[in-house]
């Protein structure tokens, strides 16, 4: 018999897990939201409070949020190094109250954070839909990347020559042409 749970149980098991991992992150003393490339978190806050009350510090490799003269609600290690220079912090009247809305610009723009800080529970990054990450929204060099590997993965599947084994069979035919009298029946590629 097996250990693998069938797709049933495999179903089952995933929806407590995401359960527990929602109440996990439902605990938090905030909400937090990411894409590739950035993350916002927002600290919900009592209205009397004002920006000169807060003690938000945003370090490259660490967060503090808090009231001045309480516990910070936030305060640890980040999972990643972020761009500080692009990182901010804002305060924001609500309907319920204030929200303190943190905008943390990540170093490596190719991750999804699996916590906002270490010792916060943690999300299976490998669930995350990144239907918000489309190709338009990315800048002209990294598109181009991005869809040169999902053409090369296409024509690796079914079983093409990639960009870059085309591009040499392109060099060989035209290099062929201009040498006719060369023999070229033994040539291997690769």
């Amino acid at each position: 018999m097996s250990s693998e749970p069938s797709p049933e149980e495999q179903k089952k098991l995933d929806a407590e897990a995401k359960a527990k991992e929602q109440a996990e992150q439902a605990a938090l003393p905030y909400k937090w939201d990411q894409t590739i490339k950035d993350l916002d978190i927002t600290v919900p806050i009592e209205s009397k409070f004002k920006g000169k009350d807060l003690d938000v510090k945003i370090a490259r490799n660490t967060l503090k949020v808090g009231i001045k003269g309480q516990a910070p609600i936030i305060d640890g290690e980040l999972p990643h190094p972020i761009r500080v220079d692009d990182s901010t912090w804002t305060l924001s009247t609500t309907a319920t109250g204030k929200d303190i809305e943190i905008h943390l610009d990540k170093v490596n723009q190719m991750e999804w954070w699996a916590h906002v800080i270490t010792s916060a529970p943690k999300i299976d990054t490998s669930k995350i839909q990144p239907e918000n990450s489309k190709l338009g929204d990315l800048d002209g060099e990294t598109r181009g990347m991005v869809e040169k590997m999902m053409f090369d993965q296409r024509q690796k599947e079914a079983g093409l020559p990639t960009s870059d084994e085309q591009k040499k069979l392109d060099i060989l035919e035209q290099f062929k042409k201009q040498h006719p009298e060369m023999d070229f029946s033994n040539v291997k590629m690769g």
